[in-house]
């Protein structure tokens, strides 16, 4: 039909990202326009069941293989996929053109409520209300850990993160709800969108 264009990429909107320190070596494949299959081994059970989750509810592809000095602490294998993740968002999403930009979820996980918004305008922000965490752990891993992988993300993607926890009292259900309103936030806002005519911005870029 005449008069619109379409939403498929013209390109494959994918990156593959590597991070080699002291600290961790992680390898992690992104495709932003997938099904939700995941391939996720980074060492720590629970962080690749939230990780796996998130790919599902997103519906991107994601492989992440990361190795991490786990026996000092968990802290950087998790922030450090975070920010793995946040350069893959930025190199996949390229000029930005195209996209809604922002996007948000309500997510409800039993007793738990969880907010989130996002904007991929080129600026990093981030605000984590969820103080239901606070010296919480769920098996072996620190439930305030999630806010350094959210934080790490922010700081590579160059994004707005907001993350709030409504109510909810356990923690397990707490930290999968903030997971997957990410997950859908994120969805929302880099779909591609036909009514958008180059990058959704007044100033004309969302890069510089």
């Amino acid at each position: 039909m005449t008069g619109q264009r379409s939403t498929e990429p013209t390109e494959p909107r994918q990156s593959r990202i590597e991070r080699n320190t002291k600290e961790t070596q992680i390898v992690l494949h992104l495709n932003l326009d997938g099904t939700g299959a995941s391939k996720i081994d980074t060492g720590i059970p629970f962080f690749n069941h939230m990780l796996e989750a998130w790919s599902k509810h997103a519906l991107m592809d994601l492989q992440v293989d990361a190795k991490g000095d786990l026996d000092v602490d968990l802290h950087h294998t998790v922030e450090d996929v975070g920010i793995c993740l946040g350069q893959a968002f930025r190199e996949a999403l390229g000029d930005k053109a195209g996209i809604n930009r922002f996007g948000d979820a309500l997510i409800p996980m039993d007793e738990t409520l969880v907010q989130a918004a996002v904007d991929f305008g080129g600026r990093a922000a981030f605000v984590y209300r969820a103080d239901a965490l606070k010296g919480r752990w769920i098996g072996t891993f620190d439930a305030e850990l999630a806010r350094e992988f959210f934080g790490g993300f922010v700081g590579a993607a160059l994004c707005n993160l907001h993350l709030e926890v409504r109510y909810g009292e356990n923690a397990h259900h707490i930290v999968e709800a903030l997971f997957k309103a990410f997950a859908r936030a994120t969805a929302a806002a880099v779909r591609l969108d036909p009514r958008v005519v180059g990058v959704p911005s007044t100033k004309g870029t969302l890069t510089a």
